[in-house]
């Protein structure tokens, strides 16, 4: 009995999309509800408050870091779902565990804005991103070796899906280690490498643009 039920539990990958919506919805409220409005007993003038709101720069720059992250992670795992013709109970449970790691990155955002110069904060972060990135892998990897892949999908998103995985996470590795220089080139870095995954367009984009401007060759003189 047991057994026909993991057999049937979990196939429905819209109820897991829509759990992922939730969850990530849910965090990204967390994060700006963690930034605090000034307390209005130290402000007695626009000084004050001006003041006050610059001291609030490092907890609106974690925020950014963080909305970033979890909209690179919420595409790269909607773009899976798509992809997946259905699911099993072993890859709803890695999902599980990849949004279980989804929620504690409102914490591990709180620590490194309280903690912002300290390298363990940083690390925690980065063990954070590494963590979501190791699951998503995994989701990815389970769905191919078990044959839940959509039949149209694609030519190359099987490559195209790990390269993206393993490049974002080798240049996160790489920002998370300038914390030894300082945890703001961490920072700033790893916002760098996020703003390019989200808007920067392709090489493709480029090749389009410009790939096909030639000059035209002067016309050939009449013998």
């Amino acid at each position: 009995m047991a057994t026909l039920y993991n057999r049937l539990a979990g196939h429905d990958v819209g109820r897991l999309a829509a759990l992922s919506d939730g969850v990530f919805a849910f965090a990204m409220t967390l994060l700006i509800l963690d930034i605090r409005v000034p307390d209005i007993g130290a402000v007695h003038n626009e000084r004050d408050l001006w003041l006050a709101v610059l001291a609030l720069g490092p907890r609106f720059l974690t925020w950014l870091l963080s909305v970033l992250t979890l909209g690179i992670f919420w595409v790269g795992q909607q773009t899976q779902l798509n992809h997946f013709a259905r699911a099993d109970r072993d890859l709803a449970w890695i999902n599980i565990a990849f949004l279980a790691t989804i929620a504690v990155l409102p914490f591990s955002t709180a620590l490194l804005a309280e903690f912002i110069t300290y390298r363990t904060a940083m690390g925690l972060y980065w063990l954070n991103i590494l963590a979501l990135g190791i699951e998503i892998a995994a989701s990815w990897t389970y769905a191919v070796r078990k044959g839940l892949i959509k039949h149209d999908a694609p030519q190359g998103i099987e490559r195209a899906m790990y390269a993206r995985v393993f490049i974002a996470q080798a240049l996160y590795a790489a920002g998370a280690a300038l914390c030894f220089i300082s945890t703001y080139w961490s920072i700033a870095f790893i916002i760098a490498v996020q703003l390019n995954y989200a808007i920067a367009p392709g090489w493709s984009f480029w090749r389009k643009r410009f790939g096909g401007v030639r000059t035209a060759s002067p016309p050939r003189a009449e013998r």
